[in-house]
């Protein structure tokens, strides 16, 4: 992620030094978000759209996803996050929307490049269902 500027208009950190990440946790919830709180209510939100996306897609349907797919990529808040996304997607990952698994396991695969350049831990892409729909099987989720 890149530094926050004067060029970014929603104002968004896209860094968080140590001691100010432990200070956000307490940070009042009706402050703005930062980067990181941005990005964890972005993936839920894409993630659950995955999961209640229908089986098998209309030609509208994969039409009007690819269009908020690619719209999503121009609009995100963070413009490095938005500009990263969108040439993830130029680079041979358009958006798969022919069905809920197509959708699915392109929506983790997305996550995880994501995951990959944050030096984070990618997600086992078989489980995405069991963890955005389903509920995971030993029961945890009710």
């Amino acid at each position: 992620m890149a530094k926050q500027g004067t060029s970014n208009p929603a104002k968004i950190a896209t860094t968080t030094p140590p001691a100010q990440a432990i200070a956000s946790l307490d940070m009042p919830a009706d402050c703005p978000p930062d980067v990181e709180q941005l990005g964890r209510s972005a993936w839920t939100l894409l993630h659950t759209m995955a999961a209640s996306y229908p089986e098998k897609a209309s030609p509208e349907q994969q039409r009007e996803t690819t269009t908020f797919m690619r719209l999503f990529g121009k609009m995100y808040p963070c413009w490095v996050c938005a500009d990263d996304f969108r040439a993830w997607m130029k680079d041979g990952n358009e958006p798969r929307v022919s069905s809920r698994e197509d959708f699915g396991q392109w929506m983790c695969e997305a996550h995880n490049a994501v995951n990959v350049k944050l030096g984070k831990k990618s997600f086992d892409c078989k489980k995405w269902e069991e963890r955005w729909r389903t509920g995971w099987k030993d029961g945890r989720c009710g």
